[in-house]
């Protein structure tokens, strides 16, 4: 082939990897996935993503360039009675949700090959004076038939109901972790069963300190199993999680490690033609970072050096609402709990609440505006609490 044919090819594949793109909103309430193969090839490739402009003001800030005013992370809510003094009305625009993705599928003996790598923009922060701010991978995996390894979300929670919200935290009872893992899914007549073992880290609550300590001494994966079903329009799910907590450092004294475990329940319910109940709600002793905003300690260590478990519960609800096939509308109720050891530290997180409300409109499948008011609190152990009023307005364009 010469020159002017390799050119003629090249431009090909990028028209139709362009035209493929331009179709997917990526969170717009329906996307028609088109895909291109390459002139003789078995793999076919789709590239997504989408632009996203938001603009958001809280009534007090978490911190001097702080992600904690781009995003709702209940930890960084400031506590105590000067919290947010000196720190009111603060405006700030960013567009660091902005994503891009990549995949492909290649059929094979065993079963579809597929790829995936996604990325956003809230990598490794600059400041807001210069918003060069750095990609970072959010998934990157691939799958054979049902064998599935890298990262992704978490199997102990079902991706499928979280719900929409202009903000990029959402709410503060649900469930959020992508990592490595190695899982297995075996589909069934409505649903699947699946099982994993995924990257562990275990994040310790020390004696006399308000910052939780990472311990860098895991001797075992974190292990979970879920169960997915569709009865009817709904769709449910069931998780379980079991974990090996550790500690071993000679500076705390400490080397001890607790076996502990979690149990979710999740949901879908559909409500008339377009509308929706989502639900969340998680209970055990070990939730810990697989809390929204890794919030509660995964343990707790006394004075002795022994390491303790904590019963924690958290869980949101959530109406979507159809005002009509453009405007939509999606209120929630979020809170997490735990029951911290008496001789833990003041200051290690012990409760929050959210709530979100929104409206959103789509002109067209691939585009968003909407605005959104999120209240959220906090309360630490020691008894200073916080909270948090905040307004955001998003721009979204999906390809």
């Amino acid at each position: 082939m010469d020159e002017f044919e390799k050119l003629r090819a090249a431009r090909r594949i990028l028209s139709g990897i362009g035209a493929a793109a331009s179709l997917f909103a990526a969170a717009s309430p329906a996307r028609a996935d088109v895909t291109y193969k390459a002139p003789g090839s078995e793999t076919t490739l789709y590239v997504r993503g989408y632009v996203k402009a938001d603009a958001i003001l809280s009534d007090h800030s978490t911190g001097v360039d702080s992600i904690g005013d781009q995003e709702l992370l209940p930890g960084l809510i400031p506590v105590g009675p000067s919290a947010g003094q000196h720190k009111n009305n603060q405006v700030t625009f960013h567009a660091r949700q902005s994503r891009l993705a990549l995949g492909t599928s290649t059929p094979t003996p065993y079963g579809d090959m597929t790829t995936y790598i996604e990325g956003d923009f809230f990598g490794a922060d600059s400041t807001e004076s210069s918003n060069s701010n750095g990609f970072r991978v959010r998934h990157a995996f691939g799958s054979l038939g049902r064998l599935l390894a890298g990262q992704t979300w978490t199997n102990f929670f079902n991706e499928q109901a979280y719900i929409e919200t202009l903000d990029f935290g959402g709410p503060v009872g649900e469930i959020f972790v992508r990592q490595s893992q190695f899982r297995w899914t075996q589909p069934l007549a409505r649903g699947d069963w699946s099982v994993s073992a995924e990257s562990p880290e275990s994040v310790i609550a020390v004696p006399g300190s308000s910052t939780p300590f990472r311990s860098d001494s895991d001797h075992a994966p974190d292990f979970t199993a879920r169960l997915r079903q569709t009865i009817g329009r709904g769709t449910y799910s069931a998780g379980a999680l079991g974990r090996n907590v550790h500690v071993d450092s000679a500076a705390l004294g400490a080397n001890s490690g607790r076996w502990g475990g979690a149990v979710n329940v999740s949901g879908i319910v559909p409500v008339g033609a377009r509308d929706d109940v989502r639900f969340d709600l998680n209970a055990g002793n070990a939730i810990g970072r697989y809390q929204n905003g890794a919030f509660f300690p995964d343990g707790y260590l006394d004075a002795s050096g022994k390491l303790e478990l904590a019963q924690q519960a958290s869980g949101y609800v959530a109406y979507r609402h159809f005002w009509t096939p453009q405007l939509r509308s999606t209120v929630e109720y979020a809170a997490a709990n735990s029951a911290p050891p008496a001789a833990t530290a003041t200051g290690i997180n012990k409760s929050d609440r959210s709530q979100h409300v929104n409206l959103i409109w789509s002109p067209i499948p691939a585009v968003n505006f909407g605005g959104e008011y999120i209240h959220a609190a906090r309360t630490v152990v020691g008894g200073d609490h916080g909270s948090l009023n905040r307004l955001q307005f998003s721009a979204q364009y999906s390809f």
